[in-house]
């Protein structure tokens, strides 16, 4: 018995090697705020600041380098610097400053930008956090031609006001939760009630706060961490830095979600006819949204089948080139000392290698090099027997086919499954393509985005939804909500009589 009491003792006296979750550990009691507990949590902290005023006996503590100099001054040195003790309780029983009773409150509003005043073993804190962040701008990623012209940014508070701006309505609800055991991300879940499926809520909500790791800094990061097939190449998770694309997005049944930090927001349930959509596409009129939507499903097979195209029919299937062109083809490959499919993979990665460089330079240089580049090196390949013309046009067609993919996520998703599609005809000629595009369209048949099916409306099969998937149908006609999103209410809009 004693055996088991010494075991028992050890059990409960050992500590967690997780830094949060010792922290969290030290308070799991709701113990009062205390002044040198506080100063004990911050100990060897060289932003931590602790205040004392001449006049009384009130102590101020915060960290500078979360607090803004006006804000400090404004709530913490102007109303206490000439403040006698008796005239603190009607200062701090005004709005800005809120009496804390839990000594774990007091440590997280800290480290929100708070500053906590201790006074007669009580605290209260005030918000004092730098207010300055980046301008609203257009995202860079997401432009557009017609329409609104502004993005989220880092801040969460600037992003929600932009959403609160565009639907106002008490029906939308926000809810707060955090991720991250030593960052303690704010992350918020927005939905309409009433017309957002509470199940798909509720699921979300679910994987967020059973996410356990030490830091979440990007809305990428986070749905790499919920997403149902964590291992598939395709993302299942519409990100974007435009309001407006989540505000209809939440007005058509869906939920998004925001992490503090990030200037990208999330929408769910996402099926992947949607990331060929664009705003562009209803800020013009229907005949030219649904021509331009056309053309991106058809760059869409041509960025991940024209050059294995090529790799097939070049190495197994000269039956299937006309005559004229043979000739033409034979010519410009005479000199190539490569078998087609090496040729295409080498030059596949060197459009990827210019693609990545005019990326990572400054924008000037970038499209400098990416433009001078490509007409270099395709010309000086062509003249020295590396490649043939042909091959030229086949690779610089998918590139730029894969530019007319609105999502750039899932622009470089095609660009990877383009490799291997290009070896599958490189081994099997149209054979291995057609395998190649079967598998395809099998996986994609099984992922799912918070249980809906991938492939929404095609799978299960919807027409009326095609109206505002395959094609951008006239506005008149758009007054049901995506079946994708269950939504409790599908009707969006009603014709007046």
């Amino acid at each position: 018995m004693s055996l088991f009491r010494k075991m028992l003792s050890a059990i409960i006296v050992t500590k967690p090697d997780h830094p949060n979750e010792q922290e969290d550990e030290t308070i799991e009691i709701n113990e009062p705020p205390s002044y040198e507990h506080t100063l004990q949590e911050f100990r060897n902290c060289m932003d931590f600041t602790e205040r004392s005023f001449p006049s009384n006996s009130a102590k101020a503590v915060y960290l500078t380098t979360l607090a803004g100099n006006d804000e400090l001054l404004r709530d913490i040195v102007g109303p206490f610097h000439a403040t006698k003790d008796d005239e603190l309780p009607a200062i701090l029983g005004q709005a800005p400053y809120e009496r804390i009773t839990d000594s774990k409150v007091c440590i997280k509003d800290i480290l929100s930008g708070k500053a906590v005043i201790f006074y007669q073993n009580e605290a209260y804190s005030v918000d004092i956090a730098n207010s300055v962040g980046r301008s609203i701008v257009q995202s860079e990623t997401e432009t557009v031609i017609a329409g609104p012209h502004d993005g989220f940014v880092e801040n969460l508070s600037q992003n929600l006001s932009v959403i609160r701006k565009r639907i106002r309505s008490t029906h939308l609800k926000i809810i707060r939760l955090q991720v991250g055991e030593i960052t303690k991300t704010d992350v918020v879940v927005i939905y309409l009630e009433d017309i957002a499926n509470k199940d798909y809520v509720d699921l979300l909500v679910e994987r967020i706060q059973s996410v356990e790791v030490d830091s979440v800094f990007e809305a990428n990061m986070l749905v790499q961490l919920i997403d149902d097939n964590p291992n598939s190449v395709f993302p299942q998770f519409m990100t974007t830095e435009r309001p407006d694309s989540i505000c209809s997005k939440i007005l058509g049944g869906r939920i998004a979600c925001f992490v503090d930090g990030s200037p990208t927001g999330i929408s769910a349930p996402t099926s992947f006819f949607e990331f060929f959509s664009s705003p562009d596409d209803y800020y013009q009129r229907w005949h030219l949204g649904t021509a331009l939507r056309l053309l991106r499903f058809f760059g869409f097979i041509i960025t991940i089948g024209f050059t294995a195209l090529y790799v097939s029919v070049t190495t197994f299937h000269y039956e299937m080139i006309p005559h004229t062109m043979l000739l033409n083809l034979t010519e410009s490959r005479n000199k190539v000392p490569f078998p087609p499919l090496i040729e295409a993979l080498l030059m596949e990665a060197t459009i990827e290698l210019l693609r990545e460089a005019g990326a990572r330079l400054p924008t000037k240089i970038g499209q400098t090099i990416g433009i001078v580049g490509g007409i270099v090196i395709g010309q000086a390949a062509v003249q020295a027997g590396f490649t043939s013309n042909i091959l030229i046009i086949a690779v610089a067609s998918s590139a730029i086919a894969s530019f007319t993919i609105p999502s750039y996520i899932m622009s470089a998703t095609l660009r990877l499954i383009r490799f291997g599609l290009i070896m599958m005809a490189g081994f099997l000629g149209n054979l291995g393509l057609l395998i190649g595009m079967g598998i395809l369209m099998i996986h994609i048949a099984g992922v799912t985005n918070l249980g809906a099916s991938y492939l929404t409306p095609l799978a299960p099969m919807n027409k009326k939804d095609w109206l505002d998937t395959f094609v951008r149908g006239p506005f008149a006609m758009l007054n049901k909500r995506p079946s994708e999103a269950r939504s409790v209410n599908s009707t969006k809009q009603k014709k007046k009589k």
